[in-house]
């Protein structure tokens, strides 16, 4: 059984920065595409960004491009969320999800087999 543990939120001021880290246990990590969603209070969950087992080709969501940055290491199992120039509107709890199929660039909570709890990241203006 996968686990997926997330790591590394908390409350923050507006253009401060924040890593999220996702430490993979139990499966195959290296072959799994891997993908950062959100979802603040009262919202549905939403994709924020993406990067795939071959290629470590990535892909995000327009409010975060050029301020969010995914990457990988496979040696460590970990998956990476570095945010920069943070917002409120970044206010929500993040969850790191895998997909089992690694060549996968679905942006679709459904097509992901495996979450993590999630961690809470607080943006103050």
């Amino acid at each position: 059984q996968v686990q997926l543990v997330e790591s590394g939120g908390g409350l923050v001021q507006a253009g401060d920065s924040l890593r999220l880290s996702c430490a993979a246990s139990g499966g195959t990590f290296r072959t799994y595409a891997m993908a950062w969603f959100r979802q603040a209070p009262g919202k549905e969950r939403e994709f924020v960004g993406l990067i795939t087992a071959v290629g470590g080709l990535t892909s995000y969501t327009d409010s975060v491009k050029g301020r969010f940055t995914i990457s990988r290491d496979n040696a460590k199992n970990t998956l990476y969320l570095q945010m920069i120039s943070l917002e409120p509107p970044d206010t929500a709890v993040y969850y790191c999800a895998a997909n089992i199929n690694g060549y996968s660039v679905s942006k679709q909570a459904v097509h992901y087999n495996y979450w993590g709890q999630g961690t809470q990241v607080t943006v103050s203006s």
